[in-house]
């Protein structure tokens, strides 16, 4: 399938792999480039979408459609036309990118094509798009877009954390603080065990509130809930994107003794388990 909407990019823009060389002005201009990208594959999303789809099992049992590849194309000839000397990583060829190589990448975007597969198939519409732009093994930018709630989140250091909802105005949003009494915690549709409730039952009274994909970081963003804690396995490209609009919403995305989640430092794209709260005055990392 030919990758539809990557010529929207004008110019080609030499993107340096040393942090040192990163600007506001560099991602001021990149941002509007990616989120082209990431629109254009929503709408290809939407396509498979509304014309129904047949799913395929990877090898590790993970479900993928055509969507999933469509997007895949399109955002990789987009990102590789946009900044040529920048290495791109999606979920869908991270298979041939070994550590000895990726290791030495300074810089390289990290992207899922179709964050929520399950809920694609189950047609929920909680899924999302999301490409990152890691530096110095931790997100500098990132989107996150949900193509059939209309929704648009997107951050870069320097430049705060946005939402467009429904093709509206950007609107700068923030994490809350204080965190609500009870606290709002989001968890996985798809992936919720006992070791959560275990958690949970520790929190005391609270109110739980489902959400699939990167859209649970995103509540926590903008300030529609205060912790999510997650017990379960993800992969680096599930988490970046929403990770750097958290942190640049003002709040954390920690591993669970408190160290922040960074990028591409191990052989396994395996995230350890995390914590993404709003609020730091609040003691989370004591309920692990």
């Amino acid at each position: 399938m030919p990758a539809r909407g990557t010529g929207m990019i004008r110019r080609t823009l030499p993107l340096e792999t040393d942090l040192n060389a990163t600007s506001a002005p560099d991602l001021v201009t990149l941002l509007p480039e990616v989120r082209a990208l990431v629109a254009a594959a929503g709408t290809a999303i939407l396509e498979v979408y509304a014309t129904g789809h047949d799913v395929e099992y990877k090898a590790d049992d993970s479900p993928i459609t055509r969507a999933d590849r469509a997007a895949h194309e399109i955002l990789s000839a987009g990102l590789r036309r946009l900044t040529p000397d920048v290495p791109v990583l999606s979920e869908e060829s991270a298979d041939e990118q070994a550590y000895a190589v990726r290791s030495k990448w300074g810089a390289f975007w990290l992207v899922d094509p179709l964050d929520g597969t399950r809920e694609f198939i189950s047609r929920n519409g909680e899924f999302t798009v999301n490409v990152a732009l890691i530096r110095d093994h931790r997100p500098v930018l990132g989107v996150v877009a949900s193509p059939v709630l209309d929704l648009v989140y997107y951050a870069a250091d320097g430049l705060g954390a946005h939402v467009v909802r429904d093709g509206g105005k950007a609107e700068p949003i923030h994490v809350r603080r204080p965190a609500a009494n009870p606290p709002v915690v989001v968890g996985s549709r798809s992936h919720r065990g006992d070791s959560l409730d275990a958690v949970l039952a520790r929190l005391g009274p609270h109110e739980m509130r489902p959400m699939g994909s990167s859209l649970k970081f995103c509540l926590v963003a903008a300030g529609a809930a205060d912790l999510y804690p997650r017990l379960g396995p993800t992969s680096e490209w599930d988490t970046a994107a929403a990770q750097a609009v958290v942190e640049a919403a003002g709040g954390a995305v920690t591993t669970l003794d408190g160290r922040p989640l960074r990028y591409n430092e191990r052989e396994t794209l395996l995230n350890p388990h995390f914590l993404a709260f709003g609020d730091a005055a609040r003691e989370w990392h004591r309920l692990f």
